[in-house]
């Protein structure tokens, strides 16, 4: 019986890579010459640090360019409402990973309203998804590729 998983992950060596190259950037380009502007990452959050929020803005159109260009998906990001405190200006973002308990049941629910003959059932944070046919499981996943989740999703361990 076919089966795959969906999951939401983040490379996390491109992203290190993506940040290294910003901090990089950062340290060559004239707007930012003479400030300590960086990125600082954590387990599973960024901290982008300047000295006014025009620099976080600009930091995070470099971000989100080198990403774009590694092949993570932007939108795994969620970004929080900078704190200015002096002439220090920081902005925690998120970095999102695995589907939630909701989210998965949203993809059940498309699933389930589609009529496809597939079983979905969620394990942990990943929604596995197996049927009969080869061709139900590429419709599932054209079927949540179409979908609107808010949530980049991937397709893997597709096996007969």
């Amino acid at each position: 019986m076919p089966t795959f998983d969906v999951v939401s992950e983040v490379d996390k060596h491109e992203l290190q890579n993506a940040i290294d190259q910003v901090n990089r950037e950062i340290g060559t380009r004239f707007d930012f010459r003479g400030t300590e502007a960086h990125i600082e990452k954590s387990e599973e959050e960024l901290i982008l640090v300047a000295e006014s929020e025009f620099q976080l803005q600009q930091m995070r159109t470099i971000l989100d360019t080198k990403l774009a260009k590694r092949g993570v998906d932007v939108d795994c990001l969620e970004a929080k409402e900078p704190e200015i405190i002096g002439k220090r200006a920081r902005q925690s973002i998120q970095v999102r990973q695995g589907i939630d308990k909701d989210t998965a049941r949203k993809i059940i629910k498309i699933i389930k309203e589609s009529k496809l003959k597939v079983q979905a059932a969620i394990q942990g944070e990943q929604v596995r998804i197996s049927g009969k046919k080869r061709d139900d499981l590429q419709q599932v996943i054209a079927l949540l590729r179409e979908a609107d989740l808010d949530l980049p999703l991937q397709y893997i361990n597709f096996r007969d």
